[in-house]
């Protein structure tokens, strides 16, 4: 297993904020949005430091990551972890209710909670509601439930994805303003695209419209100490000092693999007598443009018709380019040098979709997943 930098402190500071928060921090409680770059940390901080620490605090913590499958359906997504984290609560003997009696004293019979409605049907059409079955587990339970969302722009793939919004929404609309509620609903949204991100607490027309955007905490000076520390330890002699390698670090956009990356091709390549400082910015600005190659050469990869839509979408800086407009055809046309047909468009896009460098934000309406790349093409015209 590779090495997990552990940052207790921040999730210990965080969960505090979000489950006993102070008059400063109740707003946490309408919902929060994390904004960082893709690879910079954000999952690993989720799965190692944040949810145990909610968790030590007692509360029950359901994590889905969107992520993890681009093609199915956002809501589906999530509905299948509140689903999976039911059957936990109602099966006697799981780790989730061994925690629970531990932490919170809680005398739960041997056969498990009983919510009294069928956990196949919670978020269904005709079933039960989110906001029924998240009241009943608080309430049973008598704690806090935390749902964490990452990657959650790409609920804006699909109106399924709205009315998930609105449905957890009513959930915390349902459970939070109660007089001695035994515990609360908290709502976690984490994504790479900080413009995407931030509409969902900033558009009034959205269903989180007023809750908290902050930009995730990135790994900083004290991660490059520790990592040159470990490898000191581990032999490594020729080390750049902690500044140069801070603005390597900075210069691969603070994404740990990269770093990593870079000060093994120091390590290996680092002439006799050469100055390791001198040689590290090289590597970490070389390493950079070759990420952005290969995110481009996806695209490449896929076509010439396939780089002239993912140009009009690029181009379109989040507006809604029409990727299937007779102006788009005759762009498209002129791009690849032949007539274009709008059934050719179709499986292109799908083909973009499946590489994960667009998603989808409505009917017709696409954007560029990762700002990375959409830095990276933006940059291609000048370095060519």
């Amino acid at each position: 297993m590779a090495h997990v930098y552990a940052r207790p402190e921040l999730a210990a500071r965080m969960a505090r904020q979000l489950l006993n928060p102070g008059p400063l921090d109740e707003g946490l409680r309408s919902g929060l949005f994390l904004t960082g770059s893709r690879r910079t940390g954000k999952t690993t901080f989720l799965v190692n430091d944040l949810i145990p620490a909610l968790e030590n605090e007692g509360a029950v913590v359901i994590y889905v990551d969107l992520w993890s499958d681009t093609q199915a359906n956002p809501a589906s997504l999530v509905h299948g972890a509140i689903r999976r984290a039911l059957v936990e609560l109602e099966s006697p003997g799981s780790a989730l209710i061994r925690r629970l009696r531990s932490l919170k004293g809680l005398d739960v019979s041997a056969a498990g909670f009983k919510f009294g409605f069928k956990t196949d049907t919670v978020g269904a059409a005709q079933g039960t509601t989110l906001a029924e079955a998240l009241t009943r587990v608080v309430d049973e339970t008598r704690t806090d439930v935390v749902l964490i969302v990452d990657e959650v722009q790409h609920v804006l793939s699909s109106d399924e994805g709205g009315q998930l919004l609105f449905a957890l929404k009513a959930a915390r609309d349902a459970i939070n303003p109660r007089p001695g509620t035994p515990g609360h609903f908290l709502f976690i949204g984490t994504g790479s695209h900080r413009a995407q991100v931030g509409e969902l607490a900033a558009r009034r027309n959205q269903a989180f419209a007023g809750a908290t955007t902050v930009a995730y905490p990135v790994l900083g000076a004290d991660y490059v100490g520790h990592l040159l520390g470990r490898l000191k330890a581990h032999g490594q002699a020729r080390l750049p000092s902690e500044p140069v390698a801070m603005q390597a670090f900075v210069t691969l956009d603070h994404r740990p693999e990269d770093m990593l990356k870079a000060l093994r091709q120091l390590e290996q390549h680092l002439p006799a007598g050469a100055d390791p400082d001198e040689h590290l910015p090289v590597i970490a600005a070389t390493l950079r443009s070759a990420a952005a190659d290969i995110e481009l050469t996806k695209i490449d990869q896929l076509g010439g018709l396939a780089s002239a839509v993912f140009a009009r979408i690029a181009a379109a800086e989040g507006k809604t380019p029409g990727v299937f407009s007779a102006e788009a055809l005759a762009a498209y046309a002129q791009a690849v040098g032949r007539d274009v047909r709008v059934d050719e468009v179709q499986p292109t896009v799908n083909a973009l979709l499946d590489a994960n460098v667009i998603m989808r934000r409505g009917r017709g309406h696409y954007v560029v997943s990762d700002p990375f790349v959409h830095e990276a093409w933006r940059a291609r015209p000048a370095l060519e």
